[in-house]
């Protein structure tokens, strides 16, 4: 039968399901097909803390929101247009994200009484008229699938677990998708067991073949390719591209990269990214804990490396008294944070931007150290190099504050020129710095940086002494005077203060904008996504998103002055609104959620606009 082919210009799609599901890959291998195709593109994988929640339960729910489209997008999409649930946990826990009129493929097989009990149906939602908003496509995957593997010799469990390949197929048909990366992948993936590549790919292809042959799907749709700066393109999450960031300013400081992790919910992928890369000179250890993990990585600085550690908001609380002992060294060293939501234990996969002050303030004694944010999983890689810079320019730690929306999220990522990248080549000292020409003074200051030599151990004549007890000036001997405890602060925070950072830049089209959003981190999606929509409504907004955090841009109190109002949104209580105010001793107005979920550009749109009316 001839379907009807229609032109779209996005789609935003969620797959849900159980945990053991496979609705990651699902999403996953979705995405892979569409960066192929050439969409701009935008995730948000969603997964439960538990490692196997009870089967068919709301706690287990995994998701996987993949926005796609001809134009440049910004976010993973505030509503899906089409829910593929799995099962009835997953129609209910996503129903009252999906607008009516959407789509719903369901998994009709796992309706029974049994399943639809566990989540709190009183009744079949498929049969009590209470789905009818939307546009249901009732499918029986699972059966289904059983019943296209019946002569590949594999397990009923086997066959079964294989529905997110039928799934996939049928999405992939209905989107027209590139499907031959996912066969490939599928190869790879069971080669050594090649009964279950053969399923896999049948199944695969039983869900394309179905929606080619059903007459319960009528349309097919295109989404074509956005229109994008030529160059080579890959799809990358954002703890992917911090850790190729990681790799690239090694290279580019001709240093090894020493990282020292301990594996923690969302920023161990990292640890495992970089483990890959020993042929660039990276060496990874996975620690006992948190403070072990960052004291290697603190001893690798002192020898020479470029020191890093990964952790999470907990890890940071651990690391606290190393970093303090960084700060007192005058080492290189960078601690990413991929803050989740907390405090304590809190949702270790959920998202939240509550590690600020922690990174500023979170140090006893006055400890200050260079803070800086990515704003999307392409700029990881970036902000990674320009971590790396501050550190070993200044001779300071560097504390990178992702979160789980950013490290989990994907978009598409255009391949830089090495010789592009910054030039990180630092020198280390190699002869005597005093004036009687045989002295070494390891506190004896660059005039410009305020940065103090890197003396690698065992260069003869440069030895010194190292420690956490109060350094004298310029010798380095254990110093209890007063002044000179005065002195040191006052030089080590001017360091930081003095780092040479580019001022931020505004996005004020027609220049009559009276108010300014400011943002930081990943709120960069949501705000310019909702920035845009203003614009296009005739509301004029402008837009500022910092990277730097400490220190600040230097033109950053101007560009605050010259707006009526400034409103800051974040995933906190008002954080940097707090540092704003206090710093710049201006009104900010704090707008503020916590609830493990990144803004919809459509909430911050309403926000914004009630502003803007009444500026």
């Amino acid at each position: 039968m001839t379907k009807q082919v229609r032109q779209l210009d996005r789609v935003v799609i969620r797959f849900a399901g159980d945990s053991g599901d496979g609705m990651q890959l699902t999403g996953d291998r979705f995405t892979s097909e569409t960066a192929q195709l050439g969409n701009d593109i935008s995730t948000l994988p969603n997964f439960p803390a538990e490692i196997r929640a009870p089967a068919g339960t709301l706690p287990g729910v995994s998701s996987f929101q993949v926005h796609f489209a001809d134009f440049d997008i910004l976010t993973p999409g505030d509503a899906p247009n089409v829910l593929v649930a799995m099962n009835p946990a997953a129609l209910k826990a996503n129903l009252a994200d999906l607008p009516k009129g959407a789509s719903i493929i369901v998994n009709t097989d796992e309706f029974t009484k049994r399943n639809l009990a566990k989540v709190g149906y009183a009744s079949n939602p498929l049969e009590d008229g209470s789905l009818e908003g939307w546009a249901v496509a009732p499918v029986g995957l699972t059966s289904m699938t059983v019943k296209a593997l019946e002569s590949h010799g594999v397990s009923k469990k086997d066959a079964e677990r294989a529905k997110n390949m039928f799934a996939l197929g049928l999405l992939s048909w209905m989107y027209s998708r590139p499907h031959e990366s996912t066969l490939r992948f599928l190869e790879r993936k069971f080669a050594a067991r090649p009964e279950l590549v053969a399923a896999n790919i049948a199944a695969f292809n039983a869900g394309w073949n179905f929606g080619e042959t059903t007459e319960a799907f009528a349309v097919r749709y295109e989404v074509k390719p956005a229109k994008m700066t030529a160059g080579n393109y890959r799809n990358i999450t954002g703890n992917a591209a911090l850790a190729l960031g990681v790799v690239a300013a090694g290279v580019r400081a001709e240093l090894p990269v020493f990282l020292g992790a301990y594996p923690i919910t969302p920023a161990s992928d990292i640890l495992h990214e970089l483990s890959k890369h020993k042929k660039f000179g990276v060496t990874t250890v996975q620690a006992e804990d948190e403070i072990a993990a960052i004291g290697v990585a603190l001893g690798a600085s002192y020898g020479g490396a470029l020191g890093v550690t990964t952790t999470s908001g907990p890890g940071v609380a651990l690391k606290g008294e190393t970093i303090s002992l960084a700060v007192a060294l005058e080492l290189p060293l960078l601690i990413i944070d991929v803050q989740r939501a907390g405090p304590s234990t809190g949702l270790p996969t959920k998202t939240e931007q509550a590690d600020l002050n922690m990174a500023l303030f979170g140090r006893h004694g006055e400890a200050p150290v260079a803070v800086i944010a990515p704003r999307s999983p392409a700029d990881c890689f970036d902000a990674a190099i320009e971590a790396a810079r501050i550190a070993l320019t200044y001779r300071t730690p560097v504390i990178l504050l992702s979160d789980g929306y950013i490290a989990n999220g994907s978009e598409p990522w255009r391949l830089p020129e090495v010789a592009d990248l910054p030039d990180l080549r630092t020198e280390f000292a190699t002869e005597p710095n005093g004036e009687d020409g045989t002295t070494f003074l390891p506190y004896l200051r660059d005039p410009v940086t305020l940065a103090r030599p890197w003396a690698v151990p065992g260069t003869p004549g440069l030895e010194h002494r190292i420690g956490g007890l109060e350094k004298a000036d310029k010798t380095g001997d254990i110093s209890y005077d007063p002044a000179n405890h005065d002195f040191m602060v006052r030089t080590r925070a001017a360091r930081i203060e003095g780092i040479e950072v580019p001022d931020v830049e505004v996005e004020d089209p027609d220049g009559t904008a009276r108010v300014l959003v400011l943002g930081w981190g990943s709120t960069y999606g949501p705000i310019g996504a909702a920035a845009r929509a203003l614009r296009q409504r005739g509301l004029p907004i402008a837009q500022a998103h910092l990277r730097h955090l400490s220190p600040m841009p230097k033109n950053l109190g101007a560009v605050l002055a010259a707006y009526d109002k400034v409103v800051i949104p974040e995933m906190n209580l008002g954080q940097l609104a707090g540092v704003i105010r206090s710093k710049f001793l201006i009104d900010a107005i704090a707008y503020n959620q916590v609830r493990g979920l990144p803004f919809t550009a459509a909430e911050l749109e309403s926000v914004l606009e009630e502003v803007v009316k009444n500026a």
